[in-house]
Formats: C-alpha cells, sequence, structure tokens
C-alpha cells in the first residue's frame, strides 16, 4: 500500500505542506516559546532602557506590567491578523495571502533586530504585534490551505502537520533559547527574530506553488485550474471523486450563500458546530498550555527547579511535544479525533491536580521539584498528542466552503483573545495564588473533558456535508428532546 509521503511526494504536496509549514504555525510555535529562555534579559533591558530615558529606576510592578504587554503583546496581533484574514484573502485568495503573511514576519523581525541597538522596548511591543498579526493570519490560512488542499481519505494527517509545526516551531525557539547558542545578552533580539529567514523562503518559492483546488472550483468556478492544481499537487490522475464531492458542497453553497462573519453568528444551522470550535480553541488556552510555553522559565522556577537547569529542562519539553505530536499523526486516522481530544483534556485534569499537590509539598524533598517538572512536561504531552493535534483537523471539517472562513476568523479572533488574556494575566496570577493557579487551569480541562465527551462527534472518514448534516442532527434531536419536555410540563400544568 502507497505510504502518505510516498503519495505526496508524486507531486508538488509535500513542498507545499513544509514550506507552509515554516511559513505559518511554526512561526506561532516559535514565538510562543522563544520569549522564555531571554525573560530575565528583557526585564532588564527594559529596567535599563527606562533609567536612560527618565534617569530613574522603574518599579517592579511597572516592569512586571511592561513585561506582560509584551507577552500578550502578540496574542493582540493574533486577534487583529485573524480579524483581517477574510477581508484580506477576498481581495487576494489563499495563496497571496499566505505571501502576505510572510512579508509581515519579515518586517516584525527587522523592528526586532533593531530594538536593542535603538533602546526601546516599544520597538519589542510593536515587532510582537506585527509577529502576531502574521501568525493569526498565518494560522487561519494555514489549516484553511492545507484542509483544502487534501483528499478525504488522509484529510486528517496532511492537516495535522500544522500542530507539527507547531511543535516543530516551539521545540527550535527553545533550543535556540540555550545560552550556549543565542540565549545570552547580547543576542536575545536575534533570538526572537531569527525565525524570519524561513518567512523569506516561503516569500520566495511560495509564487511557484499551486492555489488551492477548493478555493478555485469552489470560489472562483474555475474547474480546470482546480483539476490542474490537483494534479501538480498530488501527480497524474482524473480526481473526478475529489470534485464530484465539491460540486456538491458548491451547489449547497449556491442554495444558502456565503456568509461573513456577523452572518454566520446569526445562522442557527451552524450554531452547533460555531459553538464547539469556539469552545474547544478556548479550552485550549486555558488549559495551560499557552502559559507552559510562554512562561516556562517562571513554572519551572515556581517548581523548585534550580535556575541553571531551567533551560535544560525547558528544551526536554518542546523534544517531548514534537515527538509526541508526529506520532499524534499516526494516530488521528486510525482513532479518531473524538477520542483525542476528551482523553487528552481528562489526562490534563489529573495531572495539573497532581501538579499543585507536589508544589505544595516540594520542600520535603528535593526529588519532589523534578517529579513537578516531569508532570508538567507530561501535561504538554497529553495536549500535543491531543487536543493540540485533533482540534486543527477539526476547524476544517466541520465548516463548509461558505461558512469556512468566516467561521475560521472569529474562532482565531477569540484563540488569540485566550491567549492575551492568559499571557497578561498569569504573571499576576501566579503572584498572588502560587501553585493554587493550576487548580484553576484543572477546573477549564474538566469542563472540556465534559463538553467534548458529551457533544463532540466523530468526523473521521467523512465528507464536510455529511458532518454538517450529524451536527444538524444532534441540534434537531436537542431541540426534540427540549419540546417533548415542554410538552409534558404543559400536560401537566
Amino acid at each position: 500500500m502507497e505510504s502518505l509521503l510516498q503519495r505526496m511526494a508524486r507531486g508538488k504536496a509535500l513542498l507545499l505542506v513544509i514550506i507552509l509549514g515554516f511559513g505559518g504555525n511554526f512561526q506561532s510555535g516559535y514565538h510562543l516559546t522563544s520569549l522564555s529562555s531571554p525573560t530575565p534579559f528583557i526585564q532588564s533591558f527594559i529596567n535599563s532602557s527606562w533609567y536612560e530615558r527618565w534617569k530613574e529606576v522603574p518599579s517592579p510592578e511597572t516592569v512586571t506590567l511592561l513585561w506582560s504587554f509584551i507577552v500578550a503583546s502578540f496574542a493582540i496581533g493574533g486577534f487583529c491578523g485573524c480579524l483581517c484574514v477574510k477581508f484580506i484573502t477576498a481581495i487576494m485568495g489563499r495563496k497571496k495571502g499566505v505571501i502576505c503573511s510572510g512579508c509581515i514576519a519579515v518586517v516584525a523581525a527587522v523592528i526586532m533586530l533593531s530594538s536593542k541597538p535603538a533602546k526601546s522596548f516599544e520597538m519589542i511591543i510593536v515587532a510582537r504585534i506585527l509577529a502576531g498579526f502574521s501568525a493569526g493570519f498565518g494560522w487561519s490560512l494555514h489549516i484553511m490551505y492545507l484542509s483544502e488542499i487534501s483528499p478525504k481519505s488522509i484529510r486528517g494527517r496532511v492537516t495535522i502537520t500544522s500542530a507539527n509545526f507547531t511543535s516543530l516551531g516551539g521545540f527550535v525557539g527553545q533550543l535556540l533559547g540555550l545560552s550556549e547558542i543565542l540565549g545570552r545578552e547580547d543576542l536575545w533580539n536575534v533570538a526572537l527574530s531569527v525565525n524570519a529567514c524561513f518567512s523569506v523562503l516561503l516569500v520566495l518559492v511560495f509564487p511557484f506553488l499551486p492555489e488551492s483546488p477548493r478555493y478555485l472550483f469552489i470560489e472562483k468556478g474555475d474547474k480546470e485550474a482546480c483539476r490542474k492544481a490537483l494534479q501538480t499537487l498530488w501527480g497524474p490522475g482524473s480526481y473526478k471523486q475529489e470534485m464530484d464531492e465539491m460540486l456538491i458542497e458548491q451547489e449547497r453553497i449556491d442554495a444558502v450563500g456565503r456568509k461573513n462573519p456577523l452572518q454566520l453568528l446569526k445562522d442557527r444551522t451552524v450554531w452547533l458546530q460555531l459553538v464547539t470550535i469556539v469552545l474547544i480553541y478556548w479550552f485550549n488556552q486555558t488549559s495551560g498550555m499557552s502559559v507552559i510555553t510562554t512562561f516556562s522559565f517562571d513554572i519551572f522556577m515556581q517548581s523548585g527547579v534550580p535556575e541553571n537547569m531551567i533551560r535544560y529542562v525547558t528544551l526536554g519539553l518542546g523534544v517531548c511535544q514534537f515527538i509526541t505530536s508526529m506520532f499524534s499523526s499516526f494516530l488521528i486516522e486510525r482513532i479518531g479525533r473524538r477520542p483525542l481530544v476528551w482523553g487528552g483534556y481528562a489526562a490534563m485534569c489529573t495531572s495539573w491536580v497532581v501538579v499543585t499537590i507536589l508544589l505544595n509539598v516540594k520542600g520535603l524533598s528535593d526529588w519532589v521539584s523534578y517529579i513537578s517538572a516531569a508532570m508538567i512536561i507530561l501535561i504538554l504531552v497529553f495536549f500535543a498528542g491531543g487536543p493540540g493535534a485533533a482540534v486543527g483537523t477539526l476547524c476544517g471539517e466541520i465548516f463548509i466552503q461558505s461558512d469556512r472562513m468566516a467561521a475560521s476568523a472569529i474562532v482565531g479572533m477569540l484563540r488569540w483573545l485566550a491567549i492575551a488574556v492568559m499571557t497578561f494575566s498569569f504573571p499576576f496570577l501566579i503572584n498572588s495564588l502560587g501553585s493554587y493557579t493550576f487548580v484553576l487551569l484543572a477546573c477549564f480541562c474538566l469542563l472540556a473533558f465534559l463538553y467534548t465527551f458529551f457533544i463532540l462527534p466523530e468526523t473521521k472518514g467523512k465528507t464536510i456535508v455529511e458532518i454538517t448534516e450529524e451536527f444538524k442532527a444532534i441540534m434537531v434531536c436537542r431541540k426534540s428532546s427540549s419540546e417533548e419536555t415542554s410538552d409534558t410540563m404543559m400536560s401537566r400544568v
């Protein structure tokens, strides 16, 4: 039987996945982790630049506030990027939108490199906002592009590469943050901008790769261009089945019309899909993943790990996340999306409770600190192998073409809003609540488990139209049950 790599290597699909991955979610993963190691250096830079400008030492509260805003500014940019994705892609299309995202990332890197010689912490904020805009915009396009180029039989394994590249970006950010490489006081601005080399590669190579076939067929109505794009991506063939599925989807779109985000929010027929994907993405961030990747230095300090060992523990965190993400690529088409999601949340909830207990008894032995660190790594493994792997696939599967861009914009905005809230508030939470902050994260994981276990349907091996009908069936069942209950109450009255 032909392997996935062999099938992708017949055309340019493998090249597109790699280039899109490094220019897409790799950037997001890198930025979420690369800020952890230079934490003390950037805080020192804020102190020194503040003193040189105003000849006074800033208060610790001021430094914490500025540092929190620097961290959260990336998510603010991501929110704006997702807000603009439908508008920009409506003008440019998928392909030119990806190239535009890469150009913005390069500009952000230039500003970040210039911030240190200019002695301006404001430039760090501007660079982080632009990098976030590029990452938020690119995140939506990355997942959408993968879901639109993939045949149904391998859609999950192709789409999950977005999560693989996020994990790889996180690992590379942690690796380059080592003091032996770029994690030094004189190179922290280089560490925060070197990833733009991949954006340059994207801008140079992506113009020679095909546009999304589904976009060409459904949005542009160009069947011949769609067939050529499929042949360029996957090798010679008629691709009649794939185009027939697109035709059915196009007929459905013509019947209901295309929607913008506001219209989608008003459409009760997709209400359950929208609520489900929004909640899952929100739970993904509030479960603690954004704070583990961004504040790993502070979390491991709280755990009692010696400061000189934290960078190496953090590197182990990235290695485990990447390996787990790759392993989940082989599981997703075997056991499906649903078990990965609810199983991951359940394991994370239990682990956060254990971490809280261990942190409260860490004075009993030096080994307790390392067990706590191991549990935090295990939480990331549960996430990377569960919700983090499956959610990207779900986003491209549960909405038809007319709704997908609007849904991606809504989901992306709320996802980045959750990251902004968590990254901004975490330094204050950890200062006030200490280890009990993790109980709050456990509660979010519990809510996520309950919702996905009882509500989320399986999407493996189904067309987008079939998945849409299954969500409608859930809505009808719940409505029927509600009406039956109402009728019973009225009869009793």
